[in-house]
């Protein structure tokens, strides 16, 4: 006999804070990106630093998900993202490292970098152009307020630091549970959903 079931949704704040602890991710991906590559100081440094920086980053965020972003295809959107953004972020501001120039290529880059996640949200994300939109401004906070607090940003890192993380991922973290699917593919969605199971 098959009966019908209601599954609790997983509490937002739950979400919102296991996704914000991901920022954990971004110095250790700082470090790896740095010891791949050294000081983001030209394109090949830039552009390796920026895939290692952002395979660490992406399966970090991945793990914090809730199960619910594809670690393979965020980790490799991310990666390539990371990569090409702070490329072309980096030769743009001529790798300089004063407030303006990093919150500019800290944009620069998420325009590339949202858009490659973008592609690797689930398909059933709704509205997923609003995370593409949104990862430029936050990406530039997160170099904006790494550069306020006064971290050695003039060691050329491929990431903000802790701090940018920490406010990066608050922040991202209401945007993507608004767009998210609750749970994981395959499984229910929403308070007080219905399942169907075997009695």
């Amino acid at each position: 006999m098959r009966v019908l079931i209601r599954v609790p949704q997983r509490p937002a704040p739950r979400a919102w804070i296991r996704w914000t602890a991901g920022f954990l991710a971004f110095p250790i991906a700082g470090l790896a990106g740095r010891a791949a590559a050294g000081p983001v100081d030209g394109a090949t440094s830039a552009l390796v630093g920026g895939v290692v920086t952002g395979a660490v980053i992406g399966a970090g965020q991945a793990l914090v998900s809730s199960g619910r972003l594809s670690p393979p295809r965020w980790s490799a959107a991310t990666a390539a993202g990371s990569g090409l953004g702070l490329l072309l972020g980096s030769t743009l501001v001529d790798h300089r490292t004063d407030l303006g120039s990093l919150a500019l290529m800290g944009a620069v880059e998420g325009v590339l970098l949202g858009l490659a996640q973008a592609c690797a949200l689930p398909r059933a994300t709704r509205l997923r152009w609003l995370w593409a939109a949104a990862t430029p401004f936050l990406w530039a906070a997160g170099w904006t307020v790494t550069t306020l607090a006064g971290v050695g940003v003039d060691a050329r890192f491929t990431v903000f630091g802790a701090t940018g993380a920490l406010t990066f991922s608050a922040l991202s973290g209401v945007l993507l549970h608004g767009l998210l699917p609750a749970t994981r593919p395959g499984r229910t969605t929403g308070p007080g959903s219905l399942r169907e199971v075997d009695a």
